[in-house]
């Protein structure tokens, strides 16, 4: 009985320490990096003032033919009375309004 306490002891004692090692020797777990994102000011366009060029520059999937395509209503019907509005322009569909909407406005 007593041979059977010892190997029991032992084997308890070795593996607690085969654990602690194993503890010691692991390697950190990498923490994630979180970085802090700029905010970067949004530049708005009003639709009753600025040019084709401003407004291809600017504006997303609005190149230099949209653009003149605006500018040429804008000046057949007047001034946009609101950002809505420029969905009148032949060729400028719901998607482009959306992913313009934050950077036009209407003065």
């Amino acid at each position: 009985m007593s041979k059977l306490r010892l190997s029991s002891l032992l084997f308890a004692l070795l593996s607690g320490f085969s654990v602690a090692t194993m503890a010691a020797e692991a390697p950190a777990t990498p923490q994630p990096v979180v970085q802090a994102q700029a905010v970067v000011p949004v530049t708005r366009i009003d639709l009753n003032s600025a040019d084709a060029e401003t407004l291809a520059r600017e504006l997303n999937g609005i190149g230099e033919a949209k653009a003149r395509a605006i500018v040429e209503y804008r000046d057949a019907k007047g001034p946009f009375t609101s950002v809505d509005e420029l969905l009148e322009v032949k060729g400028i569909g719901t998607a482009t309004l959306e992913k313009n909407r934050e950077r036009l406005r209407v003065n």
